[in-house]
């Protein structure tokens, strides 16, 4: 009884760390897609740290989205990748968190 009460209590600190981080992450990775999606279509001010910082977007965002630009063409100038890439990210979340939870 004293071992699977022991083995019990890390296992369900695990999977609610690791649902907790995913969560975090979907959460960080859709506010960043929202602001790549944003200054895509704003025309900034030149300047060297607004630079960076859509550079950065760029890097972090473009290799995901460019997986479902591959499968969804622009549809004239409305490009719905972002749409179908932040929707797929929240399905995937919500399959992870009831995996984990199975697994507690």
């Amino acid at each position: 009884m004293g071992v699977s009460a022991s083995f019990t209590l890390p296992v369900g600190d695990a999977v609610s760390s690791v649902t907790t981080f995913i969560g975090a992450f979907t959460l960080v990775y859709t506010l960043a897609l929202f602001a790549y999606i944003l200054t895509s279509w704003l025309r900034l001010p030149y300047s060297p740290t607004l630079n960076r910082i859509q550079r950065f977007l760029y890097d972090v965002c473009d290799p995901y989205l460019r997986v479902f630009r591959r499968f969804v063409p622009p549809i004239g100038p409305l490009d719905l990748s972002p749409m179908i890439a932040v929707l797929v990210l929240v399905v995937l979340q919500q399959v992870l968190h009831t995996i984990l939870r199975q697994l507690h």
